[in-house]
């Protein structure tokens, strides 16, 4: 497996892969009327304690950051953004499995976000 570039800076809180780009331009390109971006969001639970996802947003909450990069826009609420700052969001596909990984999580608090259970902190979208 080669070794993501993460030139694609979103701000200096959250960074992209240009392949994690790629994907997320994709998804807007293919979404439906009035998808206006791409919800980036953290929950409580699994074997290292948080889940990292993603969904289509029909629209920003008051809270939300928008995070734009190249045909996307990434909306992240104040709380999942304290937990995501300095995370690298990539795009991996292994055979026929593909999924988006978020490496470098838990920097912002201290963590390493590595999860032996799951493979190291990464998560499907």
């Amino acid at each position: 497996m080669t070794q993501a570039v993460f030139s694609t800076a979103i701000n200096d809180e959250i960074k992209m892969s240009a392949s994690a780009a790629e994907q997320m331009k994709g998804l807007m390109d293919n979404a439906e009327d009035g998808i206006e971006g791409i919800r980036v969001f953290v929950t409580g639970g699994g074997c290292g304690g948080m889940t990292y996802g993603m969904t289509y947003a029909d629209g920003t909450h008051p809270y939300d950051k928008v995070l734009e990069g190249e045909g996307y826009k990434l909306m992240v609420d104040a709380i999942a953004l304290s937990y995501l700052k300095g995370c690298d969001i990539d795009f991996v596909e292994n055979g026929l499995n593909a999924s988006f990984v978020f490496n470098n999580v838990f920097q912002a608090v201290g963590g390493t976000g590595a999860c032996g259970g799951c493979g190291g902190g990464g998560c499907g979208a």
